[in-house]
C-alpha cells in the first residue's frame, strides 16, 4: 500500500502518514457519495440544517486540536490557525442557516401573457461534487465549497492537499461523528495531482477547484471530456490604490498585514500598491516602520510562519532579483531576505510594470509599492493585470472610495480596509481571468451548487389559449395583435 506522509514545514518531520487512493478507490468513494445523497436529500432543509450546525459545534469545541493539526501542516503560528477555524465556522454556519432562504421554492411573476399559470422557480441539488483544495488555507478555503455544497443538498469527494492532507481527514471524520446517521456526506481522498485526476474523472457532478492557473487548466481539459461544471480559485495579483487623503498609518498597517500575513501566501494578499505622487514616499516610510519589525517563525511571537511549499522561494527570489536587476529599489530586504523555510518581508518601490513580481503572483512576504499620477492612472494599472481577484481602496472619502472600487476589475474590493469581504459569509467571492470562474461564500455561493429549475402550474383556463390547437385562428390572431399592440407602446 503506498502511503503519504506529510511533513512539518518547520522541521521536516512527520505529521502524519494517509494512504493514497487510486482510481478505483476514488471512483468507489464517489459511488458512496451518490447512495448517501438519496438520503441527505430526504433530510430537507431543516434536517440538514440541524446536521450541520451539529458538526459546526462540534468543530468549534474541537477548535484546539483542529488548530493544531493545521498549524502542524502548514507551519503557520497557532493563532493563525485558531484564526482559520474561526473564519471556518463563520461560513459554515452562515450557509446551514441560509441555505432555505436562498435556495427554497419561490414564486415568482408569472408576466401578463401566463397569467393562468403560477410560476415557481426550485434549486435543485447538484448531486455530488468533487473539491479539490489548497494547503494555505486548508481548512477555510475548502469550506467556501464542502460547507455550501453539503447545504444545498450535496454530498461531497475532497482531494485534500497532498501538504496537508491531515486536514482534510480530521474534516470527513468530524462531520460523519456529529452526523452518525448520515455516513458518506463527506470522503476524503488521499494524493498527488493523479488523486485530483481521478476525482474530476470519477463522474461527479461538479468540481470544486483551488489551485494555480495552471493546475486549473489542466482540471479544466479533463472536466471538458464530459462537460463537468468547474469552479476554479486560481488566486490573485492583488492591488492597493492610496489616494491622497487617505489615512496613511491605516493603510500602511493594512498593507503591511495583507502582503505579509500567512508569509504573503494569500490568494487575495496585497502583491502591488498604487500610491499617488504626493503621498509615495510617506506611504513607503509608513509601511517599512511596520514591516521592519515582522519576524517569522514557529512560536506564539511569531509574525507569521514558513514558505510552506519549499519550490515557492524560487519563485520569490527570481521576483525579486528580476526587480532589482530592472531598476527596482529595495526599501526592505531583498534576496538575502530568504533563509529557508523562512522568508523575512520585502518591500519594493518602482518596480517596472512588466516585470514578473507585478505580473505574475509571488506568494511570498514581498509588496511593490509604486508611484501614480492620479487614481486613474492607479486604475488603469491594477487592471491591467491578467488576475482579478481581490483588491483594496483607501481614501479619505467613503464615497470617492466606493466609486473607485467598482471601476476595477476585482471579484472584491474593500475600501480602508484589506480583504475585509473575508469574514462577511453574505458576500460571494471569486474573479475573473487568470483568477479564476465562479463564486464561492454567500448566495451564490450556495447557488453555485445547484441546477435551478422552472415550474409553472396552470391556475385555469385562458380565455386565449395560444398553446392549443382548439384555439381558433382568429382568436389568437387578435390576442397576439393586442400584445403586440401594447408592447410597441410600452
Amino acid at each position: 500500500m503506498t502511503v503519504l506522509i506529510s511533513r512539518s514545514p518547520l522541521t521536516g518531520e512527520p505529521v502524519g502518514e494517509h494512504p493514497v487512493h487510486g482510481p478505483e478507490e476514488v471512483r468507489a468513494a464517489v459511488g458512496r457519495a451518490r447512495e448517501a445523497a438519496r438520503a441527505w436529500a430526504a433530510c430537507g432543509w431543516a434536517g440538514r440544517r440541524a446536521r450541520l450546525l451539529a458538526w459546526k459545534r462540534s468543530l468549534a469545541r474541537r477548535l484546539p486540536e483542529v488548530a493544531e493539526l493545521v498549524s502542524a501542516e502548514t507551519g503557520k503560528p497557532p493563532h493563525d490557525a485558531r484564526a482559520e477555524v474561526l473564519l471556518t465556522l463563520v461560513h459554515l454556519d452562515w450557509a446551514a442557516r441560509n441555505a432555505r432562504r436562498v435556495l427554497g421554492r419561490r414564486r415568482v411573476p408569472s408576466g401578463p401573457l401566463a397569467v393562468h399559470q403560477r410560476a415557481l422557480l426550485a434549486h435543485r441539488p447538484l448531486g455530488v461534487i468533487g473539491v479539490i483544495g489548497p494547503w494555505n488555507y486548508p481548512l477555510y478555503t475548502p469550506m467556501g465549497s464542502l460547507g455550501y455544497a453539503l447545504a444545498a443538498g450535496n454530498t461531497v469527494v475532497f482531494k485534500p492537499s497532498e501538504l496537508t492532507p491531515g486536514v482534510g481527514v480530521l474534516l470527513a471524520e468530524t462531520l460523519a461523528e456529529a452526523v452518525p446517521d448520515r455516513p458518506h456526506l463527506l470522503q476524503t481522498v488521499i494524493g498527488h495531482g493523479a488523486a485530483g485526476e481521478a476525482l474530476a474523472r470519477a463522474g461527479v457532478d461538479k468540481v470544486a477547484f483551488t489551485g494555480s492557473p495552471a493546475t486549473a487548466r489542466k482540471v479544466a481539459a479533463i472536466c471538458a471530456e464530459r462537460l463537468t461544471p468547474l469552479l476554479a480559485e486560481c488566486g490573485g495579483k492583488d492591488a492597493v490604490l492610496v489616494d491622497s487623503s487617505a489615512d496613511l498609518d491605516a493603510a500602511a498597517d493594512a498593507i503591511a498585514w495583507g502582503a505579509m500575513a500567512n508569509a504573503g501566501q494569500t490568494c487575495a494578499g496585497v502583491e502591488r500598491v498604487y500610491a499617488v505622487a504626493p503621498i509615495h514616499t510617506a506611504l513607503c516610510e509608513r509601511i517599512v516602520h511596520r514591516a521592519r519589525v515582522l519576524r517569522p517563525g514557529s512560536g506564539p511571537d511569531a509574525a507569521y510562519g514558513p514558505i510552506t511549499l519549499p519550490a515557492q522561494l524560487t519563485t520569490v527570489d527570481r521576483h525579486i532579483k528580476d526587480a532589482l536587476a530592472a531598476g527596482a529599489r529595495a526599501l526592505l530586504g531583498g534576496p538575502e531576505s530568504l533563509r529557508p523555510p523562512y522568508a523575512e518581508p520585502v518591500v519594493l518601490a518602482d518596480v517596472p510594470e512588466d516585470s514578473p513580481a507585478m505580473r505574475e503572483e509571488t506568494f511570498g512576504p514581498v509588496v511593490a509599492v509604486n508611484a501614480v499620477r492620479d487614481l486613474d492612472e492607479a486604475v488603469a494599472r491594477a487592471n491591467a493585470s491578467d488576475y482579478a481577484l481581490g483588491a483594496a481602496v483607501f481614501t479619505g472619502d467613503r464615497r470617492t472610495g466606493l466609486a473607485l472600487a467598482q471601476r476595477l476589475d476585482s471579484g472584491a474590493v474593500s475600501v480602508n480596509s484589506v480583504l475585509g469581504f473575508a469574514a462577511v459569509p453574505a458576500l460571494p467571492f471569486g474573479g475573473s481571468g487568470a483568477s479564476g470562474h465562479g463564486r464561492i461564500h454567500g448566495a451564490e455561493g450556495l447557488r453555485a451548487f445547484t441546477s435551478p429549475q422552472a415550474l409553472t402550474v396552470r391556475r385555469f383556463r385562458p380565455p386565449v389559449d395560444l398553446t392549443s390547437f382548439t384555439t381558433p385562428g382568429r382568436r389568437a390572431t387578435r390576442a397576439i395583435e393586442a400584445g403586440r399592440w401594447l408592447h410597441s407602446r410600452r
